[in-house]
C-alpha cells in the first residue's frame, strides 16, 4: 500500500528532471514520441521493481528503450484494433437508428462518433486494465516479448496478486484523472499532466513484480 501511494510522488524525486526534459518534447511530437515513451515506461517498471525508492531512470540504453516501446506499441495496437472497429460499427448503427438532438450535420455526426467511441471505450479500458499491468511487468522483468502476449499468464498473475492488482489499478486510474483534469490545466497545457500520469502509472505497476 505504501509503495503504491508513494508512486504519486515518484515524478518529483531526485533525478526526475531528465524524465521531464525528454518526456515533454516526446509528447509534443506524438504519435512518433509514443514508442520511446512506452519503452521508458517499461524501464521505469524494471527500475522500480529493483529499487522502489529510486527516482526516474535514465533514458538508456536507448536501443532497449526503443525496442521495448515497439513491442509494447504493437501489442497495444493489436488489443485496441477490435474496439476501434467496434466504434466504427456502432457509429454506423447509431446513424441509422438514432435521431441526434441537433440539426447541423457536422455536429450530429460528431455526436454519433463520440457516443460510439464512449461505448467501445468501456470494454477496451477494462481489458487493458486487467491484462496490461501484469503483462508489462512480466515483460519488464524477463525482456521477452512473449510475456506481452502470454495473456493466460497475465491473468494468472492478476488472480494470485488480486489485492495488489486492485491497488495498482486504483493508482493508475487516479493518476490519469489527476493528470488529465488537474495538472494539465494548472501547468503548461495537457502535456505535463499526461507525462505525470505515465510516470505514476508505470511506477505503481512495478508493485506487481514478483
Amino acid at each position: 500500500m505504501d509503495r503504491v501511494a508513494g508512486s504519486f510522488g515518484f515524478p518529483f524525486r531526485p533525478g526526475s528532471a531528465r524524465a521531464w526534459l525528454i518526456g515533454i518534447p516526446l509528447l509534443v511530437v506524438l504519435p512518433i514520441g509514443a514508442i520511446p515513451l512506452l519503452g521508458y515506461s517499461v524501464a521505469i517498471i524494471r527500475s522500480a521493481a529493483d529499487d522502489p525508492e529510486a527516482g526516474p531512470p535514465a533514458w538508456r540504453p536507448l536501443g532497449r528503450v526503443i525496442r521495448d516501446g515497439l513491442w509494447l506499441a504493437l501489442v497495444l495496437a493489436g488489443l485496441s484494433a477490435p474496439f476501434a472497429l467496434l466504434a466504427i460499427l456502432l457509429a454506423g448503427v447509431a446513424a441509422r437508428i438514432l435521431q441526434p438532438p441537433v440539426t447541423d450535420p457536422f455536429l450530429a455526426g460528431a455526436l454519433l462518433w463520440v457516443t460510439a467511441a464512449a461505448v467501445a471505450a468501456l470494454p477496451w479500458g477494462i481489458l487493458l486494465l486487467v491484462l496490461m499491468p501484469a503483462a508489462i511487468v512480466r515483460f519488464a522483468r524477463s525482456g521477452s516479448p512473449r510475456d506481452l502476449v502470454d495473456l493466460p499468464a497475465a491473468l494468472g498473475l492478476v488472480r494470485s496478486r488480486f489485492g495488489d492488482w486492485n491497488l495498482v489499478v486504483v493508482a493508475i486510474v487516479t493518476a490519469w484523472a489527476l493528470g488529465l483534469c488537474g495538472l494539465g490545466l494548472v501547468c503548461l497545457g495537457i502535456f505535463p499532466g499526461v507525462l505525470y500520469a505515465l510516470l505514476v502509472s508505470s511506477h505503481a505497476t512495478s508493485d506487481l513484480a514478483e
